[in-house]
């Protein structure tokens, strides 16, 4: 009993100092929040010629013999007093107020999608950013990772990729991990897609479940009351008696939502044979591309080397500020997402979770 009691002690206050270190953290959040009235984010630009340049000589210092590597340093030296002789030459503001560029540039976004898409906030801000200077002439690469979510968040999304193409700049698509469902709504969208070997492509379907407890709260003498207006207003319900009627309104809704989505494919995807592709399935990079569902096989990596030479490549991206609530629950929010992927992974070892 005296171990009991001491434990209840230890737990008490254990309890007392989280509660009050979050009262603290959501205090201090709340006054900055108010203090500070200024923009929610700010756009981030990394040039990739010069990153990945930085790396090259630092590999080609240690491998290539002094005499080598003034050899290549004249030759690099040349070659780029000449490209800014001839970018001055050519560089003009013209009537739009577009500056004209010799060497087309290849504007690089990062979406890694969660269920709710949240990064959809991001992705408009760096959209709208990047068709300030965007041409014909230019390309926007977007490095894209979801396993989908929910519909209206993604088909935002897909909308605003969609802008990309309304302003006629080529819009390329690279799966290295996974574009499906949703994912793959965003993806269609695109004039190329290009998918590693093994990166999962697909599931052009709809899945909707959530459990019901009308039985058990039945079994213990609980009474639950929904009362709507509208006879569809609520067609499955989590703890009331559910119907045929409305389980066939629910898959009625669904399938309404898959007719849609494949409509939207179609519409992207000319060509396509839906039918044998919309199914829900899933396949790898390779598979993908038999059916037509990707149009080569290349990681992004790859594709950003090739065109160093002859692009300016940048990375774009609009950071979002967090004050530390939102940072701390993001954190738990991640460690969450991977603890139950792991758990997935046990339970479906022979099948990746999606």
């Amino acid at each position: 009993m005296e171990f009991l009691y001491q434990y209840g002690i230890f737990l008490a206050k254990t309890l007392t100092i989280v509660i009050a270190i979050v009262l603290i953290i959501a205090l201090i959040a709340g006054i900055s929040g108010r203090k500070k009235s200024g923009p929610k984010g700010h756009i981030e630009v990394t040039d990739l010629n010069d990153f990945y340049q930085a790396m090259f000589d630092t590999v080609e210092d240690s491998v290539l013999t002094d005499a080598e590597f003034k050899v290549l340093e004249k030759e690099r030296s040349k070659k780029a007093k000449a490209e800014a002789k001839q970018e001055k030459l050519v560089a003009k503001r013209g009537k739009d107020g577009a500056l004209a560029n010799t060497k087309h540039r290849l504007f690089v976004i990062d979406f890694d999608g969660d269920i709710k898409a949240s990064q959809v906030d991001s992705l408009k801000q760096t959209i709208s950013a990047i068709l300030r200077v965007a041409t014909s002439q230019d390309e926007v690469l977007v490095k894209l990772e979801s396993g989908g979510g929910m519909v209206h968040s993604y088909g935002l999304a897909a909308s605003q990729l969609d802008r990309i193409k309304a302003k006629e700049i080529p819009l390329t698509v690279a799966v290295d991990k996974i574009a499906a469902s949703g994912g793959y709504m965003m993806a269609c969208v695109a004039n190329r897609i290009i998918a590693a070997p093994f990166a999962i492509i697909g599931s052009i379907g709809v899945v909707a479940q959530m459990p019901n407890f009308n039985r058990l709260l039945k079994k213990h003498d609980v009474d639950f009351e929904l009362l709507t207006a509208g006879e569809y207003k609520r067609t499955l319900t989590m703890f009331g008696e559910n119907t045929d009627k409305g389980r066939s309104k629910f898959i009625e809704e669904l399938e309404l939502t898959h007719t849609l989505f494949k409509e939207y494919v179609v519409e992207h995807r000319q060509g396509l044979d839906i039918d044998a592709v919309a199914t829900g399935e899933i396949w790898y990079g390779r598979q993908a591309l038999e059916k037509k569902l990707v149009d080569e096989i290349c990681t992004s990596d790859q594709y950003i080397m090739d065109q160093l030479a002859e692009r300016r490549v940048v990375a774009v991206n609009y950071a979002l500020k967090k004050n530390l609530v939102e940072r701390i629950s993001g954190a738990a929010e991640t460690s969450f997402d991977r603890l139950v992927i792991r758990w997935l992974t046990r339970l479906m070892p022979n099948r990746p979770p999606v």
